[in-house]
C-alpha cells in the first residue's frame, strides 16, 4: 500500500481525514437531530408552566434551552456510537475496507481517527458535565422560581381569579392595549386583625429598579378586623391615587440549595456537611460525582466494540447486518447497565468502582477482538462464535405458526 502524506498539524493521513470527517459530520447530524427531539419534548412540558404564569415565548426558548446540557452529556455518546455505526457501514458498503484490506492496511488504520473522535467527544461531554450543566440547570431551577413567585406574571391576565400565595387573591376585569389595568381587586387575608380588600377603576404597573408598584386610581379600601367578637362594619378609605408595593404580596423563596446536579465538581467533593440536601441526598453526591467522570469513557468503548464487530470488510449483507445488530445491541448493554449501576451507587458506596468496570470492560473487550481477530487464523473467530451463540438461540425459540387458526372440534 502506497505511504500517504500525514498532516503536520494532527499527524493524519488523507485516509484518517477522510474517516474522521465522515464520521464527524454524522456525529454532528445525529446530534443535533436527537437534540432537536429532546428539545421539542422539553418545549412541550414546559408550555404549561409558561402559559399558565403569563410569560412569553422568548422565556419558554430560554427555559427549554437551559435544560438541553443536562441531556446533552448522556445523548452525545450514543450520537457517536450511530455515526461510527452509519460510517462502517458505509465504508463497507462502497468497498473501500475491501479496497483497504487488499492493498495491505490493517484495522487500526480505521481505529485511529474513530478513537481521535472518541477523544474530542469525552472532552466536550467532561466539559458539560462540570461545568454547562451546572450553571445551566442553576439558571434554569431560578427562572423557574422567579416565574411561579412573580406576582405580575400572574396579575396581567385578565379575567382570572390567581392566588399568588396563600390569603391573596387577584383579579383583573381586563386590560386596555396600553397596558392599563381595568376593574382591579385585590384581597388580602393574611393577618385576620387587618382584611384588606383594594377596589379600583383603573391600574398600572410601575417598576423602579427591582421593585415593583401597583399604581391604582379612582377606588377604595376596605378594611376590617375578622377577629372581634361583635361583627363591625369595614372601614372605607376613599382615595384618588394609591400606590401598593407589589413585594408585600411575593411568594418569598428560602434560601437555595442546589440539587446534587445543580453543584459544581468541588462542591460535590468537598460538599458543606451541614446542608440540608447533603444530609439527604448523601448518596446522591456520590453517585453524581462519580458518573461525572465514568460517562466520558463510554465514548472510547463503543467506538472499539463497533468498529471490533464490523470494522472489517463484510463479504455478504446479510452478515454484516447481524454483526451491526449484535454490536449496537453489546454497547448499548453496557451504557444501560452503567446507569443502573448508578441507581445503585446512591444507596451503596461498595458498588461505585462497577461504574468504571463497565466503561472499561467495554474498552477491553474491543481492544481484544481486535487483537485476537489479527492473529486468529485458524478456527471461528469470535465474532463467529457469537454469530452461532445468537443463531442457536433463534432456533430454539418457540416459533409461531404462520396460517389460519385451528378451532377445537367438539369434544376436543
Amino acid at each position: 500500500m502506497q505511504h500517504q502524506p500525514a498532516d503536520r498539524s494532527t499527524g493524519m493521513t488523507i485516509f484518517d481525514r477522510y474517516v474522521f470527517r465522515q464520521a464527524a459530520g454524522a456525529t454532528l447530524l445525529i446530534l443535533f437531530s436527537l437534540g432537536g427531539v429532546v428539545w421539542i419534548a422539553l418545549a412541550l412540558k414546559q408550555l404549561k408552566l409558561v402559559t399558565s404564569k403569563g410569560q412569553d415565548m422568548v422565556t419558554l426558548l430560554m427555559m427549554t434551552t437551559l435544560a438541553l446540557p443536562n441531556l446533552m452529556a448522556l445523548i452525545a455518546p450514543i450520537a457517536l456510537l450511530i455515526a461510527t455505526l452509519h460510517t462502517l457501514n458505509r465504508l463497507n458498503g462502497d468497498s473501500e475496507l475491501i479496497v483497504l484490506t487488499a492493498a495491505g492496511g490493517t484495522i487500526w488504520r480505521v481505529v485511529r481517527p474513530l478513537f481521535f473522535l472518541a477523544f474530542l467527544v469525552s472532552i466536550a461531554v467532561s466539559l458539560v458535565n462540570h461545568f454547562a450543566m451546572p450553571w445551566s440547570l442553576r439558571v434554569l431551577r431560578e427562572m423557574i422560581n422567579e416565574t411561579r413567585s412573580d406576582l405580575l406574571s400572574q396579575v396581567l391576565l385578565p379575567g382570572r381569579f390567581s392566588s399568588p400565595m396563600a390569603g391573596v387573591t387577584v383579579h383583573i376585569r381586563d386590560r386596555a392595549r396600553d397596558g392599563t389595568l381595568l376593574g382591579v381587586l385585590i384581597y388580602d387575608s393574611r393577618k385576620p386583625k387587618e382584611l384588606m380588600t383594594y377596589l379600583a377603576e383603573y391600574g398600572q404597573i410601575v417598576k423602579s429598579g427591582k421593585t415593583a408598584y401597583l399604581a391604582m386610581r379612582t377606588g377604595h379600601i376596605l378594611r376590617k378586623d375578622a377577629t372581634l367578637k361583635v361583627e363591625k362594619a369595614p372601614e372605607i378609605l376613599l382615595f384618588h391615587t394609591y400606590a401598593v408595593d407589589l413585594e408585600r404580596f411575593e411568594r418569598k423563596m428560602a434560601a437555595q440549595e442546589w440539587n446534587p446536579r445543580e453543584r459544581y465538581f468541588h462542591e460535590l467533593v468537598w460538599p458543606d456537611k451541614k446542608s440540608p440536601t447533603y444530609k439527604l441526598m448523601q448518596g446522591h453526591y456520590r453517585a453524581e460525582l462519580h458518573e461525572r467522570f465514568s460517562n466520558p469513557l463510554y465514548p472510547f468503548a463503543f467506538v472499539l466494540i463497533i468498529i471490533a464487530f464490523i470494522g472489517r470488510a463484510q463479504s455478504t449483507r446479510t452478515n454484516q447486518s447481524r454483526t451491526m445488530t449484535i454490536g449496537f445491541v453489546t454497547a448499548i448493554g453496557f451504557r444501560l447497565a452503567g446507569l443502573g449501576v448508578n441507581n445503585t451507587v446512591t444507596l451503596n458506596a461498595a458498588a461505585t468502582p462497577i461504574l468504571y468496570a463497565l466503561p472499561l470492560a467495554g474498552i477491553a473487550l474491543g481492544l481484544f477482538m481486535l487483537l485476537t481477530g489479527n492473529r486468529q487464523r485458524r478456527g471461528p473467530s469470535i465474532l463467529d462464535r457469537i454469530d452461532i451463540a445468537f443463531a442457536n438461540l433463534r432456533d430454539r425459540l418457540p416459533r409461531i405458526p404462520i396460517g389460519r387458526s385451528q378451532r377445537p372440534q367438539p369434544g376436543e
